[in-house]
C-alpha cells in the first residue's frame, strides 16, 4: 500500500515518483506527487486517463507535452493541466532533470498503476521505453481500465483485442501480481 514519502524510480523511463499525499490520504480525491525526470526521461507512450485530470505544475527544468495534437513546452512556474480524455503523453524537454508537482483528481488506483510500472520495469518486462511487453500489457490494460488507456480505440476494444493475450499471460502465471490482495488489519 502507497504510502506519503514512498518514492519509486523507474529504471526504464528515468522516473522518480515521491508521493505527497495517497488516495488514503485524501479518501480518494486526489493523489499528489513529486515526480522527477531525468534528462532523457519521459512516460511510455500516449495515453488518455478516461475520468481523471492531470495537473502538472514544473517547479524546475523544462517538459515538453504533447496533448490533443498540440506540442506544449511547460518550464518552472508553468502550470499544464490535462483534462479528462485528453490524449497526451510527456517527457524532459531539457538538458537537466525535470522536477515537476503532479496532481491526479480522482486518484482512482494509479498508485498500484505506478507501483505495478515500476515492478514490470525492475524485472525486465517492459521494452526500451517502459512499456509493457505484450503478455503483461494485456493484463495491465484489463487491470487499470479506468486509470489509463491507449489513445485512439475505445477501450472495451482495446481489451477485447488484447483478451487472447490475457489469456495466455495468466495460464503463464503472470496474473498473480493482479490477484485480489487479502484485507490487513
Amino acid at each position: 500500500m502507497a504510502y506519503a514519502g514512498q518514492t519509486l524510480e523507474n529504471p526504464v523511463s528515468g522516473e522518480r515518483i515521491t508521493f505527497r499525499k495517497t488516495a488514503a490520504d485524501t479518501d480518494g480525491e486526489v493523489l499528489a506527487f513529486d515526480l522527477e525526470l531525468s534528462p532523457d526521461g519521459n512516460v511510455p507512450g500516449m495515453h488518455v486517463h478516461p475520468i481523471q485530470e492531470e495537473r502538472f505544475e514544473v517547479v524546475k527544468g523544462t517538459m515538453r507535452f504533447r496533448m490533443r495534437g498540440r506540442k506544449v513546452i511547460a518550464k518552472a512556474g508553468d502550470v499544464v493541466v490535462v483534462p479528462p480524455g485528453a490524449r497526451h503523453k510527456f517527457q524532459n524537454g531539457g538538458d537537466e532533470e525535470a522536477h515537476v508537482r503532479v496532481e491526479v483528481r480522482p486518484a482512482l488506483r494509479m498508485e498500484q498503476l505506478f507501483e505495478t510500472s515500476v515492478d514490470l520495469a525492475v524485472e525486465g518486462r517492459t521494452n526500451s521505453k517502459g512499456m509493457p511487453k505484450p503478455l503483461d500489457l494485456a493484463l495491465f490494460v484489463h487491470e487499470f481500465k479506468d486509470e489509463v488507456r491507449g489513445p485512439f480505440a475505445p477501450g472495451w476494444l482495446q481489451r477485447m483485442t488484447l483478451a487472447p493475450l490475457a489469456w495466455i499471460a495468466r495460464k503463464r502465471g503472470r496474473g498473480a501480481r493482479y490477484a485480489p490482495r487479502p484485507a490487513t488489519a
